[in-house]
């Protein structure tokens, strides 16, 4: 479904994406992992259109999007949603997802003042989805309250549910379970299970949390200072030597769980 070929990105001296090259096949949670400074999300605003790179392509679906609008690649089916959550503070957790879908009737003037009837029938069939969608994600109970007062993983929740508004092909999730509490975050997992299940859904995923890679994806790919340093399952990745060095500097015998909360206990 993505193919990134041999792409970099510099940042004046600094290379944060170094001739990297991997690809997300149709129907797989993938899993982006790494260190801090791996150059993950630097990557994803790649594919995502945010940035352009300096060097290599990217593709979507055998079609080559390098350098495309996010808005474009948006309609192509490529969606993603942001380490920090980008709601619309005043407005509604429903509002917010009311706004997703593109080529709505009513963002037309002239269809405002001359086919009243047909925008509000459109609008009530995106408040009906939208709805379903709230329910879906077990939200219903804030679909009136401004998504600025929503908790940290509401938030979160929100922004899976305004992928869910489109036609995607594949969603980018980057960091999803940043700021979650273990509760939200286990029914994120089963949300994004479901979504890929049900709809079949293509999903990449970045993400910190082991617990949480380990329980949704496969395969799952490691980067370490902008290039790709291993990928397969997850039982394969969490014994792997260059993987370890990456993030403590070696540590045989551990896996990277280990490793991680050994770096916690020593930062602390």
């Amino acid at each position: 479904m993505i193919s990134v070929e041999h792409v970099s990105k510099r940042f004046g001296g600094l290379r944060a994406v170094d001739d990297c090259s991997f690809e997300v096949r149709a129907g797989t949670i993938t899993g982006l992992i790494g260190p801090n400074g791996a150059g993950k999300t630097t990557l994803f605003n790649i594919v995502t259109g945010f940035l352009k790179p300096d060097l290599g392509r990217v593709q979507l679906d055998g079609r080559d999007v390098t350098g495309l609008a996010p808005h474009r690649l948006f309609r192509l089916g490529l969606v993603r949603t942001f380490q920090i959550p980008h709601e619309l503070s005043r407005m509604t957790a429903r509002e917010n997802l009311m706004l997703v879908p593109a080529g709505q009737a009513g963002e037309s003037v002239l269809a405002a003042w001359f086919a009243p009837r047909r925008v509000a029938g459109q609008e009530r069939a995106i408040a009906k989805r939208a709805d379903d969608v709230l329910e879906f994600l077990k939200l219903s109970h804030v679909a009136d309250e401004l998504a600025g007062n929503l908790s940290g993983g509401q938030k979160k929740l929100l922004e899976l549910g305004r992928t869910m508004m489109t036609d995607a092909k594949v969603i980018l999730l980057d960091e999803p379970g940043a700021g979650v509490n273990r509760t939200l975050l286990a029914s994120l997992a089963e949300d994004i299970k479901r979504l890929h299940r049900e709809r079949g859904y293509t999903f990449c995923i970045i993400e910190h949390d082991m617990d949480f890679v380990a329980a949704l994806c496969d395969p799952v790919i490691v980067m370490a200072e902008g290039r790709v340093l291993a990928q397969g399952k997850m039982a394969e990745i969490r014994r792997n030597e260059a993987v370890l060095e990456a993030y403590l500097g070696g540590g045989a015998g551990h896996d990277i769980e280990a490793a991680l909360k050994a770096r916690d206990n020593a930062s602390a």
